[in-house]
């Protein structure tokens, strides 16, 4: 059994494993025998791909940030009036966080006790300043309320998004990803009360 995991092992196997045993015992409770066991191979095996496991957290954590960051990008995210391009981040915010949840999820879980987590929340940080700039300038184009103080109206909206990662299970019995994404922006942007 163990050399029919070896032959279907890759850098992306080893890395979707350890991602799910960081989520689960916590990064700073994981050890590399952890990792081996979970992946069914030996530690010299993690080890001729990765130096470590803050090499596993570099590369998940870099994944989660990439896509979010890519989101700016977008042409959606680069043109037309700030709220509709907050809009359109907000919405795929929530889809990046669903396609790539438990990458996200351990992001998100990072204290800064490592360089890597270190540079995580820095980069993380980075994202949530442009948003909310975004969302200063949705405001100043009169476009979103203004009686509810920018910093505070930006981590409600983050609250709401990054709270998914903690009941969201793609399971195919709850909320499909574009329900989600549709329910979270039509609360961010028009909020509970019928109109």
């Amino acid at each position: 059994m163990t050399t029919a995991k070896r032959d279907t092992y890759t850098p992306e196997t080893l890395l979707s494993v350890a991602v799910q045993v960081f989520n689960e015992r916590g990064y700073d409770g994981t050890s590399m025998e952890h990792l081996s066991k979970a992946a069914g191979i030996s530690k010299s095996s993690i080890y001729h791909h990765v130096s470590g496991k803050e090499e596993l957290l570099r590369r998940a954590v870099s994944r989660a940030l990439d896509g979010l960051f890519a989101i700016l990008d977008e042409e959606a995210a680069r043109v037309g009036g700030a709220a509709d391009r907050l809009e359109h981040v907000v919405r795929r915010m929530v889809e990046v966080l669903i396609t790539e949840l438990p990458y996200v999820t351990l992001l998100l879980r990072v204290r800064g006790n490592t360089d890597t987590e270190r540079w995580a929340l820095e980069r993380r940080r980075d994202f949530d300043h442009r948003v909310a700039d975004l969302l200063k300038a949705a405001a100043a184009e009169g476009d979103v309320r203004g009686d509810i103080e920018v910093r505070l109206a930006t981590r409600l909206v983050f609250g709401m998004v990054n709270s998914i990662v903690e009941w969201y299970r793609p399971d195919g019995h709850g909320a499909s990803e574009r329900e989600v994404a549709d329910a979270v922006v039509r609360l961010a942007f028009t909020g509970l009360r019928a109109h």
